[in-house]
């Protein structure tokens, strides 16, 4: 008897304990959600992350009308009603149409207080500590608050059908931008092409905040490697250089008599938010400057000169045929 009461005693004493560090882990997980898990096999193809989806399942990662049918209920105080699972309809897509790539403007403390203590956010945050994985915050499937007032090929308000990446990273100090690591862009790399494969978004919609916000923003930067994740790992836009120097031979001598509305029409077409107003006002230079931050960073003075011009057209020429 007397062994049997210790036995209980003593299991009381661990169940006690589990509670407590269960209480412990939860309040800990409610200041930073646990970070996401993106594995990799040998050929860069994302294996399972810790929702479930995975290139190498079956079906692609993406529902099928298989996963779905039964009947589930509803209750609440109105009362009770079925669903039947069973169909699926055709007529539907994802909500997410584009990814937005920012900077925090601050350190890996203070980026993550930041995005999970204040009305800004973004999905996912990518830490400037190499031992560090990557933070998912927001959802994917829930709107983060990273994009504000916005445009891109008409479309406004990017928040609503938009992925926010952002990048621990000094930004612009006093006018110097700071560079990003090698391992960031790696992580970059990885998660915006789980991204864009899950949510099948073109290579038009993967854009920077200052792209989609030119009048206010200028993250991600000049320093950020656009032209390095493309050719390494097919993200993103980039223009065809032969394509390029054929349009600088031929606006060498005409871009200076050429009307500004047609120069601002050429940045619309590419999906900039800018209104032509046939003048060279702030706004269009705070549209070529963010445009060169992007596809010419070696000089982004806001000027239109002939090589900006000619990787406008041919850009246009690669994406915008219609």
């Amino acid at each position: 008897m007397k062994k049997n009461i210790a036995n209980l005693l003593f299991l009381a004493s661990i169940l006690s304990v589990g509670n407590i560090l269960n209480a412990h882990n939860q309040n800990v997980s409610n200041d930073v959600k646990k970070p996401i898990e993106i594995r990799i096999d040998n050929n860069g193809q994302v294996i399972r992350d810790q929702s479930g989806y995975g290139r190498n399942d079956n079906n692609n990662g993406q529902n099928t009308d298989a996963q779905r049918g039964g009947t589930e209920t509803i209750s609440n105080s109105a009362g009770t009603i079925r669903v039947d699972t069973s169909y699926s309809s055709q007529g539907q897509d994802y909500r997410q149409k584009f990814i937005i790539l920012h900077y925090t403007a601050g350190n890996r403390d203070s980026s993550l207080k930041t995005l999970t203590k204040n009305e800004v956010s973004a999905h996912y945050m990518v830490s400037d500590d190499k031992s560090e994985p990557v933070y998912s915050l927001v959802d994917e499937n829930k709107r983060a608050w990273h994009a504000g007032v916005s445009e891109w090929k008409g479309r406004n308000n990017l928040n609503d059908t938009s992925v926010g990446i952002e990048i621990v990273n000094g930004g612009d100090v006093s006018g110097t931008f700071v560079p990003y690591k090698d391992f960031q862009i790696k992580e970059v790399a990885v998660l915006v092409k789980y991204l864009a494969d899950k949510y099948e978004i073109p290579a038009t919609n993967i854009l920077g905040h200052s792209d989609i916000a030119p009048q206010r923003k200028s993250d991600p930067g000049p320093l950020f490697p656009w032209k390095e994740l493309y050719t390494k790992y097919n993200i993103g836009m980039w223009y065809d250089n032969d394509t390029k120097n054929n349009y600088e031979r031929e606006y060498s001598t005409k871009l200076s008599m050429m009307p500004v509305s047609e120069i601002q029409r050429e940045l619309n077409k590419f999906g900039y938010g800018i209104s032509i107003t046939g003048t060279w006002d702030k706004q269009t230079k705070n549209v070529i400057k963010v445009f060169q931050h992007h596809f010419r960073p070696s000089n982004y003075s806001g000027e239109m000169d002939v090589e900006t011009f000619a990787i406008l057209k041919a850009l246009n020429e690669k994406y915008n045929k219609k």
